[in-house]
């Protein structure tokens, strides 16, 4: 899993498929569900198995539990169950949640949520979710289709990303997401972006807004989602030192997200400089490298015929 995840999030994702409704503890829908350091441990359990902060699951069998036990002794339980205490209780199978719960969970701003479904489709869509987030993630920057290729252009706030990707689709290249794209790693080594529904077609440029990238420039100007195959980082001229090489192969490396490794150029920004040109630039030198060629290497080999040649003279 590669972030924490707070409860808001997972009541938003789950909302529809399992019918949800928040019926207490609202205060703590910032609560977290799990840490990102979990990876490979389940993140919820039946109220039998309290791992701490995760969602906990309350069936019927656990429901007609507790409406069966004495109110004094029903009352203690669900104090050191929430004293623990989970990041959530969700309350399946359509059984009300017993009134001490609801109350204590109200008052200890732990989120309690109630679905109709199953225990057997809620760990179902548990399990779904939980696959979603070990293979996507989030990464701040501007997501296009230039010259056929997924390029993700990212870099600081307010050094001119979406006036760069504004450019760029004025030149006939295609927007996929701007400001925060989804990646999901849809195969071993591949990541595919998308827009988040309620950005699709919106692009955020400073002085102008929100504009309809749709509207503005047809339909032609958007793509609903594109293999990432380069990375574009922008930085200032005077914050990096290129390292010398960086005069023959540019400033090159290669960015692990999600597990798999994509190409990464550090582009220099400065006063003068088209950006949008050398985007463009940098994606055809890029598709002439995936078919082997390499214009440094083009240069060294011409310079050691020429040497080459002159020591045959001499």
């Amino acid at each position: 899993m590669n972030r924490p995840t707070q409860a808001q999030e997972v009541f938003q994702a789950l909302e529809t498929a399992l019918n949800l409704s928040w019926l207490g503890g609202a205060t703590g829908a910032k609560n977290l569900l799990w840490q990102s350091a979990e990876t490979g441990f389940l993140l919820y359990g039946r109220l039998n198995w309290i791992h701490a902060p995760r969602l906990q699951i309350c069936g019927p069998e656990e429901s007609h539990f507790l409406e069966r036990l004495e109110p004094a002794v029903q009352e203690i339980l669900i104090r050191n169950l929430l004293e623990c205490p989970p990041g959530a209780i969700l309350v399946c199978g359509g059984i009300e949640p017993v009134t001490a719960l609801q109350t204590g969970a109200e008052a200890a701003g732990i989120p309690l949520w109630s679905s109709p479904a199953t225990p057997e489709v809620v760990l179902e869509q548990l399990n779904h979710y939980r696959h979603s987030l070990d293979t996507s993630t989030v990464i701040h920057g501007e997501l296009l289709e230039v010259l056929g290729l997924g390029v993700l252009i990212t870099g600081s706030s307010g050094i001119g990303k979406s006036e760069l990707a504004l450019e760029l689709i004025s030149r006939g290249h295609r927007l996929i997401a701007d400001d925060t794209p989804t990646l999901t790693r849809v195969a071993p080594t591949v990541l595919e972006g998308t827009c988040p529904p309620t950005l699709s077609d919106l692009l955020e440029v400073r002085g102008l807004g929100i504009l309809n990238i749709r509207r503005m420039f047809g339909d032609s100007a958007i793509k609903r989602n594109k293999r990432i195959r380069l990375i574009l980082h922008l930085v200032k001229m005077e914050e990096i030192a290129p390292p010398p090489d960086s005069r023959l192969q540019g400033m090159r490396e290669t960015r692990a997200i999600l597990g798999v490794n994509v190409p990464t150029i550090t582009l220099p920004i400065a006063s003068g400089r088209n950006l949008a040109v050398l985007v463009e630039c940098a994606v055809r030198d890029h598709i002439l490298r995936l078919s082997g060629y390499h214009a440094e290497q083009d240069l060294m080999m011409r310079m050691e015929k020429a040497m080459a040649r002159a020591s045959s003279c001499a």
